[in-house]
């Protein structure tokens, strides 16, 4: 009974051994082959951005220039009784836009015309008393502030009459009108809303921790598509202590097809790194602090201890001994690759 079981035993042992190659010392290895797409290391300008967000303005005076936007006001207590535009209407500066009634300003000129009239003919009188000396200085001298005085009142009687014919203060879009014809109107009450839409920037406000990098004339990259550039104009020097951001402007093209009041992100270029080694972000892989690309070698690919710098879009920068424009790199299948081994490439 005994040899039976030891035969039975040495059976189920052979079985096993045979079932399972791992534990048979003299089986060769199979060898590992891993799917990856590759790449090819790149020499490419990289920038570095501050992000941020801004608003669509008119741009306000500066260097001896208007603002490009006006509120156009009322410079005296009326009723309306004419415009003469209409809200989307392009306007010179100087053209008349609003009219108020004007019958009380015309009974004052008609009352200071004939004043005039009735002063220059005593006047008249009083020179040609003068001439043969029938005349004291006196008389003269009054029949002569007579006229000065008639002459002001008139001259302020059509200035008033003047002020009730509101002009364009500047060339521009009638951005809306706020009262109709018949509507009474108080001092200062705004009638309408004028923007020079050729004279646009963009208000953005930047975090002020990284206000130290802005600088003027600073490309702007404004929008996404299409993009707009601008160049930084202006940097305020104080920070708003309720936002803790830094105001500043860039300038921006009026064919650029924005409107006052749009809201738009942008990208202010404060660095620029012309032909730097870079590969796409999802090449590189960190372990441990140590970041890593895997070389293409025929059919196989090794892990190269990498530099990265500069991050652009999907390119990054990188550096390290032996790196140059050309090398072919796994692009995708990078992460759980061994240090060097098999690849397959995949279509």
């Amino acid at each position: 009974m005994k040899p039976v079981i030891q035969l039975k035993t040495a059976i189920l042992s052979a079985c096993i051994i045979w079932c399972n190659p791992a534990v048979s010392a003299d089986e060769p290895e199979l060898a590992t082959e891993v799917a990856v797409q590759i790449g090819k290391i790149t020499k490419a300008t990289l920038h570095r951005y501050v992000m941020a967000y801004g608003t669509v303005e008119p741009q306000p005076a500066a260097d001896g220039q208007s603002a490009a936007s006006s509120k156009i006001a009322v410079p005296m207590t009326g009723i309306l009784t004419q415009i003469h535009c209409e809200e989307g209407q392009h306007v010179k500066k100087g053209d008349l836009l609003f009219e108020l009634d004007t019958r009380s300003v015309d009974a004052l000129i008609a009352k200071a015309e004939v004043a005039v009239e009735f002063a220059q003919k005593n006047f008249a009188r009083k020179q040609q008393l003068n001439v043969t000396d029938n005349i004291s200085r006196k008389l003269y001298d009054e029949a002569e502030q007579l006229l000065q005085s008639a002459r002001k009142d008139l001259l302020s009687a059509k200035t008033q009459r003047e002020l009730l014919q509101i002009k364009a203060p500047l060339s521009g879009a009638v951005a809306a009108i706020h009262f109709k014809v018949g509507e009474a109107v108080n001092l200062n009450t705004v009638l309408a809303d004028l923007i020079d839409l050729d004279r646009l920037d963009i208000a953005i406000h930047v975090p002020s921790q990284e206000a130290a990098m802005l600088r003027l004339g600073q490309v702007v990259e404004i929008g996404a598509s299409p993009i707009q550039l601008g160049k930084l104009a202006f940097i305020s020097p104080q920070v708003d202590p309720l936002t803790d951001t830094v105001l500043v402007r860039a300038t921006l093209n009026k064919d650029s097809g924005l409107r006052p009041g749009q809201f738009v992100n942008v990208r202010i270029v404060v660095e620029e790194r012309p032909e730097r080694l870079a590969v796409p972000i999802e090449s590189v892989v960190s372990r441990d602090d140590i970041s890593l690309i895997a070389v293409v070698d025929g059919d196989n690919a090794k892990q190269k201890i990498i530099k990265p710098g500069l991050r652009d879009g999907n390119l990054i920068e990188i550096s390290g001994e032996g790196l140059h424009e050309g090398m072919t790199i796994v692009t995708q299948g990078i992460y759980g690759l061994p240090s060097e081994t098999r690849i397959r490439v995949q279509k």
